[in-house]
């Protein structure tokens, strides 16, 4: 399984939304110069998660983006739902699919529901203020190895 660039790039939006979360909402061109995105390729997305009611939007001047919710609220599994649309590996373990013949011969199908439920796992319980921490601890890492190199 790949995780698309609409995926990842969706992530980062709601990421870059909560960073740079002042009270005042944020312009799509900015959000496209922070990430390296184009504006119009990332109105797309941001159309999806407004959509959604993950962000909201408001119109005029002083118009932008902000999220809807507070980041805790958000995991990435919820994002990648709504991008990529099922997580599932396999087409059989999807929640409309079709009972496949083979289910119940399947020597694979045990393989394939415990990736499903370690990516599960992984990407449900992980919020978007957690990636925030983790955007502030590189930051931090980052003066830290600044300071050394200047004592040298």
């Amino acid at each position: 399984m790949k995780i698309s660039t609409k995926g990842r790039y969706a992530t980062r939006v709601m990421l870059d939304l909560a960073l740079h979360n002042t009270g005042q909402c944020i312009k799509v061109k900015d959000i496209a110069a922070r990430q390296g995105i184009s504006e119009k390729y990332l109105e797309q997305i941001i159309s999806v998660l407004n959509k959604a009611g993950y962000v909201k939007s408001v119109r005029g001047a002083q118009g932008g983006y902000r999220l809807a919710k507070a980041p805790e609220e958000y995991t990435v599994g919820m994002i990648l739902r709504l991008t990529e649309g099922s997580m599932a590996p396999v087409s059989c373990l999807e929640e409309d699919a079709e009972v496949c013949g083979r289910c119940e011969t399947c020597e694979t199908l045990p393989v394939w529901k415990k990736l499903q439920e370690a990516i599960s796992q992984v990407i449900d319980n992980v919020t978007i203020a957690e990636l925030m921490k983790n955007v502030s601890q590189d930051i931090s890492s980052v003066h830290l190895n600044l300071a050394q190199r200047r004592e040298r």
